[in-house]
């Protein structure tokens, strides 16, 4: 799993001999620098002939079957023993309100089908999408299975680039509901790269300096994806570096540190309005992703919300290996002959059976 963020992949290696999927052995392998900005300025729109992209596929393709290798080295374990990865690739493109619809996550899973030895199931988006669906969020069928409680209604909330929340009612009779909110880290990190040079704001620590704008917030608020009703999904490709400059004109005034504090209230501002207006009677709110280890974030989340917002690894998930879990369960789901979409989350025609299967 490689995230809207491009920070790093994720490797998980899980165990689905029981009722429990068991987590044995994670890595995580940061993305070479030219790699990813390359990566990154294709998903903000650069330009790139066919043969650029075909080459780019087969370079990201290459880079995930080392990353899976290394993990099966560090750890000595055979490649026969796995049955298959699950490969999420990297979005470059989702657009679910285009004509027609579109998603797109590259690395080709030939070439990791080739590398390592193992059968590879990728495009887990695209089947959802063609049957009316969003295409994403795709984890709450899996926090769904691993997460619901029937003693209370609860929230798992991902803050990864952009945030998503997984509606889980205590009463078994409803679907659980999910969808994107906006922005988690992805605006946070942009302004933190460009002024302090650093990937992400530690805790939080930069953004908790100040106090947000309440002008500045209010115009960010104004977007109105943040007041359509679910099913919806979003991605870096809208919530930009360019959507960023936009909201921001007029005000160069600010200190830099109070843009942050605006930003990171806005990731927050936005998660709490949307559990308040959807699921009124939550009783908890359960994080993974990386913004799991914002500090500064969790405190005004759970100030906002008066709830307890806690990590998902009190709960036996570590938040930072969530996702990755996730499409193994998506892949394990697609082996099977199961379906792997939750159609009450994004909208599709019916259950489906997601990704394409790429046999050794």
């Amino acid at each position: 799993m490689s995230g809207t963020s491009m920070d790093a992949v994720d490797v998980a290696l899980v165990e689905f001999s029981d009722a429990t999927p068991r987590l044995t052995a994670t890595s995580s392998t940061p993305w070479p620098p030219a790699l990813r900005e390359r990566l990154q300025a294709v998903a903000a729109g650069a330009p790139l002939d066919a043969t650029a992209f075909a080459v780019l596929d087969g370079e990201v393709g290459i880079f995930l079957a080392e990353a899976v290798k290394g993990l099966l080295r560090t750890h000595a374990i055979d490649p026969g023993q796995i049955t298959a990865i699950g490969c999420h690739g990297q979005t470059i493109a989702h657009a679910p309100d285009a004509q027609p619809p579109a998603t797109m996550q590259i690395g080709d899973a030939n070439l990791i089908a080739e590398r390592t030895g193992i059968a590879t199931i990728n495009d887990f988006r695209r089947r959802d999408m063609a049957a009316g669906g969003q295409g994403a969020p795709l984890a709450p069928a899996f926090h769904q299975a691993l997460l619901r409680d029937s003693g209370e209604d609860r929230v798992v909330l991902n803050l990864g680039g952009i945030a998503n929340v997984t509606l889980l009612p205590a009463d078994t009779e409803r679907s659980a509901v999910g969808f994107d909110t906006g922005p988690a880290n992805c605006l946070m990190d942009i302004w933190t790269r460009r002024h302090l040079g650093k990937a992400y704001d530690e805790h939080g620590a930069w953004a908790a300096s100040a106090s947000p704008d309440p002008g500045l917030l209010a115009g960010m608020l104004d977007d109105p994806f943040f007041e359509l009703p679910p099913p919806k999904s979003t991605g870096t490709q809208y919530f930009s570096a360019s959507w960023l400059s936009q909201r921001l004109a007029g005000a160069d005034s600010l200190p830099k540190e109070r843009v942050q504090a605006t930003l990171m209230a806005l990731t927050c501002r936005t998660v709490a309005d949307a559990i308040r207006r959807h699921a009124p009677d939550t009783a908890r709110v359960l994080v993974c992703g990386g913004g799991a280890r914002n500090t500064a974030l969790m405190r005004l989340l759970t100030d906002t919300l008066e709830l307890p917002v806690e990590s998902t690894k009190g709960f036996g998930i570590d938040p930072d290996w969530m996702e990755a879990m996730a499409f193994a369960w998506l892949a394990q789901r697609t082996i099977s002959g199961q379906a792997g979409n939750l159609p009450a989350v994004t909208g599709a025609a019916g259950p489906r059976i997601l990704g394409a299967i790429h046999p050794v």
